[in-house]
């Protein structure tokens, strides 16, 4: 029964941030594991993507043979989180990709990688994000992504004060440009694990 019982929550460990996911997923009372090979990610009930390299985390997921796997996944309904590069991994379309660099799709949008230049570029701000309360959430961006252009059935969850989209919505994918897995607040992963359960 949904709900009922610890969703199991896969991260993908290939490359990034992949353990502090897992340490807050796990605080908030998921079954939150490794996810490197195809058959672990089959026992998931959903997913995150972490932080990290866009680049580097496209070539291991072919390498792995998670690539495929992953596409098929999302394409079936699968409950997916990207932070970072994870939403980069999620977009539709990379403005700026490196040469043979591909995304796993799924959420209509066009993203741009180090968006706001090099990692001394890196910024932290506040955010009005009613989807997950009334209080603003304190964001850090690490040559984070942006989103440049959302299709119909996307919803922006979150902009910054200029109206750049950094947080997103889309059926069963959700994505941040930020990184809420490095400064305590668990909103948004409670977000996403609330979709897992309704989803299960």
């Amino acid at each position: 029964m949904a709900g009922s019982s610890a969703p199991i929550v896969g991260v993908l460990a290939l490359q990034g941030d992949f353990r502090e996911h897992i340490a807050m997923l796990k605080s908030l009372g998921a079954d939150a594991r490794a996810v490197r090979r195809p058959e672990e990610l089959a026992l998931v009930g959903g997913l995150v993507i972490p932080g990290g390299e866009s680049s580097v985390i496209d070539k291991l997921s072919r390498i792995f043979g998670l690539a495929e796997p992953l596409k098929s996944a999302i394409r079936a309904g699968l409950p997916v989180y990207g932070t970072c590069a994870g939403l980069i991994m999620l977009a539709d379309r990379v403005l700026d990709a490196i040469a043979g660099q591909q995304s796993l799709g799924g959420l209509d949008i066009s993203v741009r990688r180090n968006a706001f230049g090099s990692q001394l570029d890196s910024f932290e701000t506040n955010l009005d994000i009613p989807a997950v309360g009334v209080t603003p959430m304190h964001a850090v961006f690490i040559r984070a992504p942006v989103v440049e252009q959302i299709g119909a059935g996307v919803t922006p969850l979150a902009t910054l004060a200029d109206g750049r989209v950094v947080a997103v919505e889309q059926g069963n994918l959700l994505g941040t440009a930020f990184h809420p897995e490095m400064t305590g607040d668990t909103r948004f992963h409670q977000y996403f694990l609330d979709r897992v359960r309704s989803m299960a």
